[in-house]
């Protein structure tokens, strides 16, 4: 297992946030095939819970509704259950697939020296997915470090997507063209990543787990006020956590000049209750950004589609539905 020594200077601080910054919040097989699983919603709904293989790895999915499709993309510490308020409504009129990225639940990938934690294999699954489902143009809505991925995505194959939703992406190499950026990401480097570290060298899961998520957020009490289900959902994904908190490789830094190309419909979608880090991102996304439309979601901090899912759904919807 890799460790890592803190040092003093804000230097080497700053480096080490860019490898945790992008990882954020928030069932083998081959080809498109079900392994026998459902899950059962609130609403009592039985999902069937397929896999397919994408790039050497088994990759896990829920599919449902008809329509144009709509990807939906978690982040860390998710699967593709943290969609749950979002799956049902969005199916009414469209093809909704959530699916749970490399190293999240129910995926058997295992964390190792070696594994890569960045956002690129996850953009890399993300593009290859939509291509063995045989999607035409998708709509992407991302949260978090799913954002970033989507980001990423619709960069690397604009051909693939539709339209592109992103919910704060911690696309932390923008705060370099922000007044105060060093200050604002070593702050969130401190809160955030330090107290979750120190849990994990501890192998304490669940205090990393929650010092890292009361750090993102921005309240020392969000974790403590979650339910039992949300937290046993994010317990079930502090694999990838781990392997970014204790890993030395950092992800390919995104400039403005590089966001600037982008031609897809973007929703830039993000809390009024959001920390100056993610504010300070997304004021850059917009400002790079050429054909965006920005909404402020209210009672919201990073958690966004789960702390108010009902203006959520409405707003990257009717974003959708214009697109």
């Amino acid at each position: 297992m890799l460790t890592i020594e803190f040092k003093k200077t804000v230097q080497n601080e700053k480096k080490f946030s860019h490898s945790f910054l992008i990882l954020l919040i928030y069932f083998c097989s081959c080809n498109n095939s079900n392994i026998g699983t459902t899950e059962q919603n609130k609403a009592g709904i039985v999902r069937e819970v397929k896999s397919i293989v994408i790039n050497g790895d088994s990759i896990h999915y829920v599919d449902i509704g008809k329509g144009d499709p709509v990807i939906f993309v978690h982040g860390t510490l998710g699967d593709y259950r943290t969609w749950q308020g979002q799956m049902d409504t969005f199916a009414k009129n469209h093809r909704v697939i959530a699916y749970s990225r490399r190293f999240a639940y129910p995926n058997k990938q295992v964390i190792n020296d070696s594994a890569d934690y960045t956002v690129v294999p996850h953009a890399e699954d993300l593009a290859e997915l939509i291509k063995a489902l045989n999607l035409k143009p998708v709509h992407l809505v991302g949260h978090s470090y799913g954002a970033f991925t989507a980001l990423l995505t619709t960069m690397d194959h604009p051909e693939l997507i539709r339209s592109l939703t992103l919910g704060e992406p911690p696309v932390a190499s923008l705060l370099e063209n922000v007044a105060g950026g060093d200050t604002i990401m070593n702050n969130f480097f401190t809160k955030a990543a330090k107290p979750a570290v120190a849990a994990f060298n501890n192998n304490d899961n669940r205090k990393a787990a929650a010092a890292f998520l009361d750090g993102v957020i921005g309240d020392s009490l969000f974790w403590s006020n979650l339910s039992q289900q949300t937290q046993a959902i994010m317990m079930d994904n502090t694999l990838e956590l781990r392997g970014v908190m204790l890993s030395k490789k950092t992800s390919p830094p995104l400039a403005c000049t590089d966001i600037k190309k982008i031609k897809t419909p973007v929703l830039l979608l993000q809390g009024d209750k959001s920390t100056l880090f993610f504010a300070s991102i997304m004021n850059e996304l917009d400002r790079c950004l050429n054909t965006k439309e920005r909404a402020i979601l209210s009672n919201s901090s990073h958690g966004l589609e789960y702390e108010n899912p009902l203006l959520f759904n409405k707003i990257v919807l009717e974003f959708i539905d214009k697109n």
